[in-house]
């Protein structure tokens, strides 16, 4: 589930008709709505993207992890759109519309990520300089400057969306910058080779994935137990707006302003437990583009306890 905008999918849509007419499908048993739904949440228009290819995208991608299941299992509807619900199918969307050569795309990139890349490069390095040189060199890799085997390749293919893209961003800065001191320290002659000065310690996230999983298990129990269905229906069961919205008898669109609320409020309040449990607000506010897999929580229980009704049990009244 993607149960926060730091961490998962923003359940952000337009308040038109989820079943839209005419709609391209997956290969797959996923129908037109659902696509449609995703397109208006990834903003993919913007970006150049027509249904087409967005349907490609989500098929290459889709196609390339089983949509989450074993390997040889048939992916159901639900399936399927629980798949990509537990991504973070925005900056998925993003990396591989840049991927493709959109401009629009690339344009978006820049306007977001250009400065806190250069920001940590200059954090990974120690230095102005060095850090500017990191943050352009990799940005002319993920431009698709580097040549393999006489076509053009983008590091952005290799983004699967289970992470926040800023992150994925920074781990990728803070390896080229690895590579590039193992490199030099290799060129280096050795009479004038010397013990390298020792480097940052390793990361350890644990701490964090256990504060993180904690803070997020207290804001869910402290959410009332509608909300707790509305997020359960949306994101583990993989419903609809539209579906949700019939059974409680209630129009699409307050069903999404409800889940707009729900997620930001849960938001607010897993930064403000990782404050109260240490952390800065900025340590608290990058603890939340951690892999949602990485977490130890079960969110069937948390959202799907014995006082609170599945959608199954809602529908059934």
């Amino acid at each position: 589930m993607a149960y926060l905008q730091g961490v998962g999918i923003t359940p952000s849509q337009s308040v038109e008709n989820s079943a839209v007419a005419g709609i391209s499908t997956l290969p797959g048993p996923i129908h037109g709505g659902l696509l449609e739904e995703f397109r208006r949440e990834c903003d993919a228009a913007a970006y150049g993207l027509d249904r087409e290819e967005f349907c490609q995208i989500l098929e290459r991608v889709g196609t390339a992890q089983n949509y989450g299941q074993p390997q040889g299992a048939t992916a159901s509807r639900q399936q399927q759109a629980g798949f990509f619900r537990s991504l973070r199918l925005a900056d998925l969307v993003l990396a591989r519309a840049c991927a493709n050569g959109h401009e629009g795309a690339w344009k978006h990139f820049l306007s977001v990520y250009q400065q806190p890349l250069v920001r940590a490069a200059i954090a990974i390095t120690g230095s102005d300089t060095l850090g500017r040189d990191l943050a352009g060199q990799l940005y002319a890799e993920l431009y698709g400057l580097t040549m393999r085997d006489g076509e053009r390749r983008c590091p952005l293919e290799s983004y699967r969306g289970r992470g926040s893209l800023i992150g994925w961003l920074r781990t990728t800065l803070a390896q080229r910058h690895v590579d590039h001191h193992r490199r030099s320290h290799r060129e280096q002659p050795l009479e004038e080779y010397d013990a390298p000065a020792p480097g940052p310690e390793p990361i350890k996230p644990t701490g964090e994935l256990t504060l993180l999983s904690k803070a997020i298990e207290e804001a869910l129990q402290r959410r009332q137990l509608e909300e707790r269905f509305l997020l359960a229906a949306y994101y583990l069961d993989g419903r609809t707006l539209l579906e949700i919205a019939q059974v409680l008898a209630v129009h699409e669109a307050t069903v999404s302003r409800k889940l707009r609320r729900i997620i930001d409020d849960l938001r607010k309040q897993v930064l403000k437990n990782l404050q109260g449990f240490g952390l800065s607000r900025r340590a608290a506010a990058e603890a939340l583009g951690a892999d949602p897999r990485d977490l130890d929580l079960n969110l069937k229980k948390l959202l799907q306890n014995s006082s609170s009704n599945t959608f199954q049990e809602k529908a059934a009244r």
